[in-house]
């Protein structure tokens, strides 16, 4: 994969975060964080040249630059922290203005006619058959009409970070999941297994937020 393009974008974009994060939530030094963040950039190149390219269809190239860089970085963190702390540092990293933003404008479209063309393509693509670093999915739509269910069976995180040794810290990127469809306001995030700890695939679902909340309300009066 190129550097220059969505690789470089995303380094400007989300560097600064990144490197104030391990000062915030990690505690470091801001002198340490600065190395760790040159450190990081060097290794962010490096992964993303080793990346083969994506096709033109897959939809999952962001995905893995981001793990890119989030491998980037915590292969240079001197002390590794634990697992909850490591989704909170990834987490806070992400969940920029921008990121934001975009999760918002995903959300208005969420459960739309063109939401469900897009999720059916990226079902019928499977494009981890071709590319070890991309996702093979099926959608699967809940009975009830609320939502439906992404379920991958092939996660290029998992990949990427099993070879660069570093496959305990997969659940922390897993969790950022649940921080982006929360600021897409549309819809609550549900979730069973990950292949990560073991599960027999990743679940994704996403349960229309007036329904899912309706149904609370429902059993809470029972």
């Amino acid at each position: 994969m190129k550097y220059i393009g969505m690789p470089l974008g995303m380094w400007f974009l989300l560097k600064n975060s990144f490197c104030n994060n391990l000062v915030l939530v990690l505690g470091m030094r801001p002198a340490e964080a600065k190395r760790v963040t040159k450190q990081a950039k060097s290794e962010y190149k490096r992964i993303i040249s080793k990346l083969p390219a994506f096709e033109k269809g897959d939809r999952f190239k962001m995905n893995i630059v981001n793990c890119a860089m989030f491998s980037a970085f915590y292969l240079h963190i001197p002390e590794k922290p634990d697992i909850e702390l490591l989704a909170e540092y990834y987490n806070k990293s992400m969940m920029t203005k921008p990121t934001r933003w975009f999760c918002r404008q995903s959300g208005k479209n969420k459960f739309t006619d063109k939401d469900i063309r897009a999720m059916k393509a990226t079902a019928q693509f499977n494009a981890a058959d071709r590319n070890p670093y991309s996702w093979n999915m099926e959608l699967l739509p809940y009975a009830d009409g609320s939502g439906y269910e992404a379920r991958f069976s092939k996660c290029g995180i998992c990949t990427l970070m099993k070879e660069l040794g570093i496959f305990e810290a997969v659940p922390a990127m897993c969790r950022l999941d649940y921080a982006m469809t929360q600021a897409g306001e549309t819809a609550e995030f549900v979730r069973k297994y990950t292949l990560a700890s073991g599960g027999p695939y990743c679940d994704c679902g996403y349960k229309k937020k007036g329904i899912m909340e309706g149904m609370q309300c429902q059993d809470m009066m029972k």
